[in-house]
């Protein structure tokens, strides 16, 4: 098997302890990695600071910074199939779905390269003989700690950003998903001065934990499960570091009975089985309008009964699951439907031809569970969606708003005055009308309210995660004084 070797200090490092990563399609060990020890990691940290304020790297202009990320863009679009069957290996996906992702990235990469030399300060009016300037900087070592269910996407939406503003950088990567990350680490660490961007490999438990406490950085960007974000924020806090949290989700689709037919169906069943429901914005909950609700959900399972499932190289409509793990912890709670609830459609582990050791399951539908039960509150990471009813404006909202979350929504109705009341009212971080996603909205601030996170990525203001705010006040002579 091929090894995935650490990027640290310009070099590339292996270690002795080593992890087996697996195609989520067949099940079978795919490339290894190194779990770094912590003399690896203070040395990443260590060479980041001494790079991040080295006179190479503050000599390289802003616009240098972002014509060299524009042209990591060209380089990823140039590669785009090489990257998505990577990507795909990695996680499972169909390949078109990872062809959506490699665009996003390059567009993450040209995005805040165009945006890298219009980082702008202010000038605030004080007095006569006092000129008063409010100045970005960069913040100095950003951490990325990268999920597995998009990582090609989600890396380089912080990392061009964080490269953008002038930062030195280290992304560890999900130890089950490490392929393009290395691929556009490597890329980079052929043009950038050696430290400015590095790639740490290892358990989440081990690296990430240790990266989140060192004393040595200065911020942290994290995408995953609000347990381990708690944890990431209360280590981050005993060096007083800022950290930017995309957490978990469970948003809702409500649909009411003006809305779009077409368009409500495929953008709800889109919404759930994209990435096998392994997205924290998926739309995991329908809330559909009472009097609609035996129509509307009739032809949702025709739908589903038409979804193709097989392996990401296959490039069905839906992939696998990530591993066992994932597997199991969806079966549980197929179970509790099955116990619990109604099952309209799927319910059980799937069984793929000639790829039979692979983690498939069924994509759900689950009606008549409280509005209170694990099913209906917790983000599963699973394709299940479960189905509610309401009668009024208000109740929906109430349901809308009804759990821990408030990542991601959707509101589908011909009804503008009732569109816009929604999105008032419903506390979540972004809220789509007649579409769910907006084509992967590289401009748009994504973040979430309540539990779904902290701080907001995506579009310039992301750009602010990885700057600090001086305040410069000159007095100068005046005439006559």
């Amino acid at each position: 098997m091929e090894h995935i070797p650490m990027c640290i200090n310009g070099e590339w490092i292996e270690g002795e302890d080593k992890i087996t990563v697996y195609n989520p399609s067949t099940g079978k060990p795919l490339v290894t990695i190194t779990n770094a020890t912590y003399a690896q990691i203070d040395d990443a940290v260590r060479i980041a600071n001494e790079a991040f304020e080295g006179e190479e790297w503050r000599n390289v202009k802003p616009f240098e910074r972002g014509q060299l990320l524009v042209e990591l863009a060209q380089f990823i679009r140039q590669n785009a199939e090489h990257f998505a069957k990577l990507e795909s290996l990695d996680v499972g996906k169909p390949l078109q779905q990872a062809h959506a992702d490699v665009e996003a990235a390059a567009r993450y990469f040209e995005f805040y390269g165009g945006a890298a030399d219009k980082v702008m300060g202010d000038t605030i009016p004080i007095e006569d003989g006092i000129f008063n300037a409010v100045v970005l900087e960069p913040i100095g070592v950003t951490v990325h700690i990268v999920p597995w269910n998009y990582p090609i996407q989600i890396m380089s939406r912080s990392v061009a950003a964080a490269i953008a503003t002038g930062n030195a950088v280290i992304v560890k990567s999900a130890e089950d998903t490490p392929l393009t990350t290395h691929e556009i680490v490597k890329w980079l660490n052929a043009r950038l001065p050696k430290g400015i961007i590095q790639h740490v490999t290892g358990f989440g438990k081990d690296v990430g934990a240790y990266l989140s406490s060192h004393p040595g950085i200065h911020q942290i960007t994290f995408t995953g499960s609000v347990p381990t974000g708690i944890a990431v924020m209360q280590a981050a806090a005993k060096n007083i570091v800022p950290v930017t949290l995309e957490l978990g989700g469970k948003s809702p689709n409500v649909v009411f009975a003006d809305a779009n037919e077409e368009l409500a169906l495929e953008g709800v069943m889109r919404a759930i089985i994209q990435n096998a429901g392994q997205t924290c914005s998926a739309g995991a909950r329908l809330l559909i309008e009472k009097s609609y609700k035996e129509i509307f959900c009739a032809k949702l399972v025709e739908r589903f009964q038409q979804i193709r499932i097989g392996a990401g190289e296959q490039n069905l409509d839906m992939g696998p699951v990530l591993n066992a793990n994932q597997l199991k912890k969806i079966t549980t709670l197929l179970e509790l439907a099955q116990r619990d609830g109604k099952v309209l459609i799927g319910g059980k582990p799937l069984r793929v031809e000639n790829y039979e050791n692979g983690y498939y399951v069924e994509p759900t539908i689950v009606d008549g569970l409280d509005v209170t039960h694990p099913l209906a509150v917790e983000e599963i990471f699973g394709p299940i969606l479960t189905v509610f009813t309401f009668e009024t404006v208000e109740e929906a909202i109430q349901l809308a708003n009804s759990t821990d979350y408030g990542l991601v929504a959707g509101v589908w109705t011909r009804d503008i005055d009732v569109a816009h009341f929604m999105a008032s009212r419903i506390k979540a971080g972004q809220v789509f009308i007649n579409n769910y996603g907006a084509a992967g909205g590289i401009q748009m601030p994504f973040g979430g309210y309540k539990k779904s996170g902290i701080g907001r990525e995506k579009g310039l203001v992301a750009m602010r995660n990885y700057t600090q705010m001086k305040n410069i006040a000159i007095r100068y002579n005046v005439q006559g004084r």
